[in-house]
């Protein structure tokens, strides 16, 4: 039979447990209820506003000027003087005296011409003197014989023709003598920049020997390269457009103002562009000189779009923006593209003013899909975006 002890312990310890098991069940806390989770994708947006812009087309050129003169001598001799002016670089105006020529034996020419023309002139008078004298006789023998008729060498007519031939041989060398006395000036056709001298005080020259050249500073012209799918942007295939060129002048990024005034016309056989030609008036009169052969970029001026909206061309897939909807859902747009130019996408048509493009990249779009905005992002309404410079 069990003692008490044996009974007693037992229960002792299945009392101490079950204490033990409520003080810990009394230490557990409940489990914190997990808040649900939003899954939407985050995104970044910018506001959009339609404006005005015009569809300018990027070319290139150098500057040339529109008229090129090689100074080549007409008559022979010695260069006796030269003008200061008469070096590269140098500036001139229409009608300077850039060179003589030595004019001795031409104003001995044109004396000698001049001469010749008195005596012409002399004989011719004294001929016709002659012709009145035999006239007169003729009516006072030939009486009332109505019937004869004098001969043209009695009246003297061939001497007077022959008289009055010599008279204007010798006008015409009295002309020659000035004009080749005039030509021992070397003169500048127009305002002038020199190229270019290739004579030098004493030097002989003879007819067709060269001066020289010279570039006029009245009008400076640029070829610009178009491409054909280009044209349709500009008006009237860009004759007549305004031209916004600009180079570096003293380290300076400088601009000018052109008009184009033609177009050449074909298609170069090698680069197959376009070429429209631009002019500047007066390019070294210029607050800041334009000079010939500079390198420039040339901003031709386009057709004008009332309402377009430049999209980056990364968010364009298919023709289609992604916008934000009711400010919690994406929603695709189709654009009207009307041009494609150095990453930018130009519209004029598929989005309403001030409609919310999405910018941020998400992997797998859909329509109606749920979005959140970001929260750290500031959007600021945007002027427009501006097409980079190639």
């Amino acid at each position: 039979m069990a003692s008490k002890k044996q009974i007693i312990l037992p229960i002792a310890v299945l009392v101490g447990g079950l204490g033990m098991a409520f003080a810990f069940a009394s230490m557990k806390q409940a489990p914190v209820e997990k808040p649900e989770q939003d899954n939407r994708p985050l995104v970044s947006i910018k506001p959009l506003n339609f404006d005005a812009i015009t569809l300018d087309v990027k070319s290139h050129g150098i500057v040339k000027p529109k008229n090129h003169t090689e100074l080549v001598a007409q008559v022979s001799g010695q260069v006796v003087s030269l003008s200061e002016q008469f070096v590269q670089g140098g500036f001139v105006k229409q009608g300077d005296i850039l060179a003589r020529i030595d004019p001795n034996d031409y104003e001995a020419a044109l004396i000698e011409a001049e001469a010749g023309l008195a005596q012409a002139s002399s004989a011719l008078e004294i001929e016709r003197a002659q012709v009145s004298v035999a006239q007169a006789e003729w009516d006072r023998i030939k009486g009332d014989s109505n019937q004869v008729i004098p001969s043209k060498l009695y009246l003297r007519k061939p001497q007077l023709a022959e008289k009055l031939a010599s008279y204007r041989a010798a006008q015409a060398s009295v002309k020659r003598a000035k004009r080749n006395l005039e030509r021992t000036y070397i003169k500048a056709p127009y305002d002038a920049i020199i190229d270019e001298r290739l004579i030098s005080l004493g030097s002989v020259v003879n007819p067709g020997s060269s001066f020289g050249s010279l570039s006029s500073t009245s009008i400076a012209e640029v070829r610009l390269p178009v491409a054909d799918k280009d044209l349709q942007y500009l008006n009237n295939q860009g004759i007549g457009a305004n031209v916004s060129i600009s180079a570096e002048f003293a380290g300076k990024q400088t601009t000018w103002q052109a008009t184009i005034v033609r177009s050449e016309g074909v298609v170069d056989q090698r680069s197959r562009m376009n070429y429209l030609v631009a002019q500047v008036a007066t390019p070294y009169e210029q607050k800041q000189p334009l000079r010939f052969g500079s390198y420039i970029n040339a901003t031709i001026e386009g057709r004008p779009l009332d309402n377009a909206i430049v999209v980056p061309h990364h968010l364009v897939k298919d023709k289609k923006v992604a916008v934000l909807q009711d400010g919690e859902t994406l929603t695709f747009k189709t654009l009207n593209i009307v041009r494609e130019q150095n990453g930018m996408v130009i519209a004029d048509n598929g989005l309403a003013n001030g409609e919310k493009l999405i910018t941020s990249a998400l992997e797998y779009p859909t329509e109606g899909m749920a979005v959140k905005l970001d929260n750290a992002e500031l959007s600021v309404p945007t002027t427009q975006l501006a097409l980079k410079e190639e």
